[in-house]
């Protein structure tokens, strides 16, 4: 071969390769260094960032590193700009302080939290911290009895900032009920309209207008698109609860403008500050465009998962930090910002708990302790040993009862999955008296450790091997579904034509998100209600997912008594039967139970009215978890078919029902 054509092959395949890194290059996130660490640690960093820099007049305060520029309302502390890539405002142009803000329900009001005192807590080149706080004033009776401090942090060579907060109730203040706390983000109407949740929830987004103009369904949150400025989302349901998630899932999500092609994202690293354990569901990102991190909330759980703080008692809890980041690309595929915000919140999630904050409130890792050991599970129906309790919850919350830690709102709860022999270690806690609480993935009911534990700064409490004893006392006869705390495994039905959100037309996984689908129990079932013959049926198509009411033609509801048909062959009349039902679900519900005596007025079980919670109308899968052990004498049995009758007695509305999780029959036991 010659030289020349050597030459000529050599500069053809150089070509080939510039042409590939320029391609590459091009279309490369534009992100920055995000570690929370000082330039003693990153000497590069002080080379390639521009310092942080704080500029204070008597409107605003304005934090910006070169990368961001955060504008903040002097002194309410609200968020009046977010400057980026060449945009002057990611934010919607609404009021001053309904932008961006931190907000709250206290005894049924809304409440801004806008601050009335300002200082700076931090400032060098690398970092600044900015407090606004508000201060409980007892002569004003429009504000809620809290001390609130609002901080925000920006790190040099950032792609975004952070914010936290410290709630302040003081010893002799009154009482009040604080219903949610969170942080709401307006962003650009002209800017943002896809949205990006999860993996597998992303679209294009209608618009505020979309809304208005749109026909309000069974609630106001939900609102049939029937004339949109983007055709291809005509006659479709919008409803931002069909876009929430378990706080343990609430990691990331936000926006993407196709301006510019970037990203806002709201990341949240930790989940230690709320409250519900990691299967609470609260919102994320809805029509707005409107993105949120929700601290606490009654969503999914009613009423009792607020704080309720008593006359005189003293209450200080830090909320974050959450972390919002800004990204962008030089190309139209979303799934690169996507990706790149799941990486940042990998980085944001393996730095918890952060270095930076300078709260005395917020606790370093160094101020620390943790928890380790092994649960084991013993169900002596499933196997005489004790097992390793796989992928396990296991967590530690407030001191309380089996379960209690659902329902508690004021302390710090933290959580981890065991691996597959069990194991656990629970890092990053807070010092403090602690109960350890668990479940288990296929074993009904809650685990409580035998005595409460004391956590310790810098130091690992070992608490060797545990054992949960699962509920059991007799050979199982029959069940129905899989012990897992939802209903997702029974029969969830279609939407009726015209009230579907196509995201979720073509998955099983999110179906139960669809709009309308209690009301679908009356059109599956037109003549009569459930019949479920054990042996017979299959519960993932013969199970109704709810125990809703029926919708009479007059638009009224009627009471639905579902029939569990089931053979004995032979009955132990000395003996004691048990029929555990575990609910995933109880909104304003009344569950009275028969056992083949339908005809007596009295039922062999009453429930009395239970359960407040939203998650049949809000598209979720479960809300509180509750679990009844209904005892009862072989003489209410016979020799070949009986007939357990599940009446839901409340009849208040199409919202009003149970969600079952499981249900299992017990025989005497032989042990």
């Amino acid at each position: 071969m010659g030289f020349k054509m050597q030459n000529k092959i050599v500069l053809y395949y150089f070509a080939i390769i510039f042409q590939f890194f320029l391609l590459v290059s091009g279309s490369r996130v534009h992100h920055h260094d995000n570690r929370n660490t000082s330039t003693k640690e990153n000497p590069k960093l002080q080379q390639v960032s521009p310092p942080v820099t704080l500029t204070v007049t008597s409107q605003y305060v304005v934090i910006d590193n070169g990368i961001v520029q955060l504008s903040l309302t002097n002194p309410t502390g609200s968020m009046f700009g977010v400057k980026y890539n060449g945009i002057d405002n990611l934010l919607e142009p609404l009021q001053e302080t309904q932008r961006g803000y931190w907000d709250t329900m206290w005894n049924g009001k809304f409440d801004t939290l806008l601050a009335s005192k300002f200082s700076v807590i931090a400032q060098d080149d690398n970092k600044v911290e900015v407090s606004f706080q508000k201060i409980y004033d007892p002569l004003n009776g429009n504000n809620p009895p809290l001390n609130v401090d609002k901080r925000y942090v920006m790190l040099r060579g950032s792609s975004g900032f952070y914010s936290y907060g410290i709630f302040q109730h003081l010893k002799g203040w009154p009482a009040v009920n604080l219903d949610e706390a969170r942080i709401a983000i307006k962003l650009s109407k002209s800017l943002f309209h896809f949205m990006a949740i999860s993996d597998d929830r992303q679209r294009i987004m209608p618009t505020e207008e979309d809304r208005a103009s749109g026909q309000t369904l069974d609630y106001r949150e939900a609102v049939k698109i029937t004339n949109p400025s983007n055709p291809r989302l005509k006659n479709e349901v919008d409803d931002k609860y069909q876009y929430t998630d378990e706080i343990k899932n609430i990691k990331v999500h936000g926006w993407i403008s196709d301006t510019l092609h970037m990203g806002f994202w709201v990341i949240s690293p930790s989940y230690e500050y709320c409250n519900g354990g990691p299967m609470k569901q609260d919102l994320t990102s809805h029509v707005g465009p409107t993105s949120m991190a929700i601290f606490f909330s009654g969503h999914y759980a009613g009423p009792q998962l607020g704080v309720s703080l008593t006359n005189g008692e003293a209450w200080t809890k830090v909320f974050g930090p959450v972390f919002f980041y800004v990204n962008s690309d030089s190309s139209n595929d979303h799934t690169i910002l996507w990706e790149d915000a799941k990486r940042q919140m990998n980085e944001e999630t393996n730095k918890w708990p952060y270095d930076f904050p300078a709260s005395i409130d917020y606790l370093h890792a160094n101020q620390r302790g943790s928890v380790s050991g092994q649960l084991m599970v013993h169900d002596w129906y499933i196997n005489v040993d004790a097992l390793p309790a796989l992928n396990a919850f296991i967590g530690l919350a407030e001191p309380g009862l089996v379960g209690s830690w659902q329902s508690e709102t004021k302390g710090y709860q933290f959580w981890t999955q065991t691996d597959d022999s069990g194991n656990f270690k629970i890092n990053n806690v807070r010092p403090g008296i602690y109960g350890v609480y668990s479940w288990v993935p296929g074993i009904m009911g809650d685990y409580k450790f035998s005595s409460y534990i004391t956590v310790t700064q810098g130091k690992d409490t070992q608490l060797g091997q545990i054992i949960f004893d699962a509920p059991r006392n007799g050979p199982t006869l029959w069940e129905i579904g899989f012990p897992d705390r939802t209903a997702n495994e029974f029969f969830i039905p279609d939407p009726l034509p015209g009230l579907q959100n196509y995201l979720y037309t073509n998955t099983t996984i999110h179906k139960f998100r669809q709009y309308g689908l209690w009301d679908r129990y009356t059109d599956l079932y037109p003549n009569g209600d459930l019949v479920y013959k054990v042996g017979v049926s299959d519960f993932r198509k013969d199970w109704f997912f709810a125990h809703v009411n029926r919708r009479n033609k007059d638009r009224s509801f009627s009471a639905t008594t579902w029939q569990i048909v089931f053979d004995v062959k032979n009955v132990d009349s000395s003996g004691t039967y048990h029929l555990h039902v575990a609910l995933a679900s109880a909104s304003y519900a009344h569950l009275l139970v028969w056992i083949n005596t339908p005809s007596k007025p009295r039922p062999w079980f009453d429930s009395s009215p239970i359960g407040m919670s939203n998650a049949i109308a809000r598209h979720g899968i479960h809300g509180l978890y509750m679990i009844f052990d209904i005892e009862f004498p072989g003489t209410q049995l016979y020799i070949g078919e009986n007939i357990i009758y599940l009446k839901q007695a409340s009849v208040y509305g199409p919202f009003t029902g149970l969600m079952y999780d499981y249900i299992r029959l017990e025989g005497p036991s032989a042990r």
